[in-house]
């Protein structure tokens, strides 16, 4: 079983070919389970899980993510070669860098705390009744 990040944590992470890698430090600020159109449609997977982490914490290791601004001021990652999702960052939320968890090397290391954006959710893919609900997003003023 995998133990929770804590601040001594390292988690690495990258994309399907390898051409993109990265680490985080610490513990996530928040983890989530999105379902909205915008993941839906950047990774074609029913939803997308996140972990969240202060921008300083998280460094590119090797190659260099491309970007596509899928909304205005919001900004997702990619690499380039292969076109896995890696990371997301809205200019509403300064100082904050979140990565897929399916990309980290042990993403049972950051299990989804809530699910966001539940009102966009696929009919078929049912929610963790374990898990808080949110129909947009889960932070005030969002």
């Amino acid at each position: 079983m995998t133990q929770s990040p804590d601040a001594s944590t390292i988690l690495t992470g990258g994309c399907l070919c390898g051409a993109v890698r990265y680490r985080a430090t610490g513990a996530p600020n928040a983890t989530s389970l999105c379902h909205c159109d915008s993941c839906r449609r950047a990774t074609g997977g029913p939803s997308l899980a996140w972990a969240i982490f202060p921008e300083e914490a998280v460094e590119i290791v090797a190659g260099t993510l491309a970007i596509y601004e899928s909304s205005p001021g919001v900004e997702r990652g990619f690499c380039a070669r292969c076109g896995t999702s890696l990371s997301y960052t809205r200019a509403n939320r300064p100082g904050l860098f979140d990565v897929t968890t399916a990309s980290l090397d042990d993403p049972e290391a950051c299990p989804p705390s809530k699910e966001i954006w539940t009102r966009e959710r696929l009919s078929w893919e049912a929610a963790n009744p374990a898990l808080p609900q949110f129909a947009r997003f889960s932070t005030p003023g969002s």
